[in-house]
């Protein structure tokens, strides 16, 4: 049977050679700087850490969000592409560098990560409970207001058992204690961010970075050799890693072992999990490859996209769910609070699962367009 290749494009009719990678390379070495650069102007800061801080103007600027967004991205995709096509460059740099970007990827995605992962929690616990407020505003109004006061807005504040409505006393408290361990993370993280941003280990890397923009270490024989075997070659890894899938347990609507693992004592992650999440990067230097390739003002796989989008999807889910089991182990809590945080616990599990079987099915009508192709 022929290769199936993902890229709907058929760009191996015209040979791209490392030229191509040096521009790509430039152009993200440049967004880098750019965003370095507008990070510096707004101050350096991403806000001070807080769940309800998230408006411009306020203490940190939607600028300085999107510039470390933007730092982020262009570091991913440099090292992605050092990655995936280390063969066309100088070795000993591609292999110092690469890892110093991945450390500054990842520390500043941590303080976005726990943001968004308590905001997924909080409102999951909002729609499980049914309630007409956030659980962890639940419990601030209580402790603030005296039952019967009039609150702020001219109406009255909330009494234990009325304004609450349907909202439990245990969902009240799992997102009051979800809202403290969350945000002092992001907090830690928040300091790890900009101790990073001040260090010389990061100044090292901008000035690679420069150095990148101006002069990318090729190999010799790389500006005219081709780079569609190495991107293949990628695609390929991402096409075996989704054949070792268990695409057939995505199909189910329910997956107790995972459930199940997830609120033993074992604080490891499931062991399902980890091949999704190595789906997800291949997936992702598979893109980086396809944009090298193609380069700008390529068109949208929207089918990659969608691919993709469901992947974060699970990854989001299962660190949320991981992190509300590791709440409901919190020596000496309520059983109201641990029942709360079990059920949030399934909820986050049920999302995991529907983010496979969106994958599954993606991916298997994509095959089978594939297959029935002429």
């Amino acid at each position: 049977m022929a290769q199936q290749h993902l890229d709907p494009t058929n760009s191996t009719a015209v040979p791209v050679t490392g030229e191509a990678l040096e521009a790509y390379l430039r152009t993200q070495a440049m967004e880098f700087l750019r965003a370095l650069r507008l990070h510096r102007e707004t101050g350096g800061d991403g806000g001070a850490p807080g769940r309800a801080r998230s408006r411009p103007g306020e203490n940190g600027s939607a600028e300085s969000v999107d510039a470390a967004r933007a730092l982020r991205r262009s570091a991913r995709r440099i090292s992605g592409s050092l990655h995936t096509f280390r063969s066309f460059l100088d070795p000993d740099w591609s292999e110092r560098i690469r890892p110093e970007l991945a450390w500054l990827s990842g520390t500043l995605a941590m303080e976005h990560a726990y943001a968004a992962r308590l905001e997924r929690l909080l409102l999951a616990l909002h729609r499980l409970s049914g309630a007409t407020v956030l659980p962890a505003q639940a419990t601030d109004g209580a402790a603030s207001s005296p039952a019967g006061a009039p609150d702020p807005a001219g109406g009255r504040a909330a009494a234990p058992a009325g304004e609450r409505g349907n909202l439990t006393v245990g969902a009240a408290k799992a997102g009051a204690l979800l809202e403290r361990q969350l945000t002092l993370a992001r907090t830690r993280a928040h300091s790890t961010a900009l101790q990073a941003l001040g260090s010389s280990r990061f100044h090292a890397v901008a000035d690679h970075i420069a150095v990148l923009a101006s002069e990318v270490p090729l190999t010799p024989t790389a500006p005219a050799a081709d780079l569609h075997p190495l991107a293949t070659a990628a695609e390929e890894r991402l096409t075996d890693a989704v054949g070792a899938l268990p695409l057939v347990t995505a199909g189910n609507p329910y997956n107790a072992e995972a459930l199940v693992h997830g609120l033993s004592p074992d604080t490891a992650p499931h062991p399902q999990d980890a091949p999704w999440h190595q789906v997800r990067l291949l997936l992702r230097l598979h893109r980086y490859a396809r944009e090298c390739l193609l380069g700008e003002g390529a068109p949208v796989d929207v089918r990659l996209l969608t691919a993709g989008q469901a992947l974060d999807r699970h990854r989001d889910a299962s660190e949320a769910a991981a992190a509300a089991a590791s709440a409901a182990r919190t020596p000496r809590i309520a059983p109201a609070t641990a029942y709360a945080l079990g059920v949030l616990h399934a909820d986050q599990r049920h999302e995991v699962e529907a983010a496979r079987f969106a994958f599954q099915q993606c991916w298997g009508s994509w095959q089978l367009q594939k297959v029935s192709a002429p």
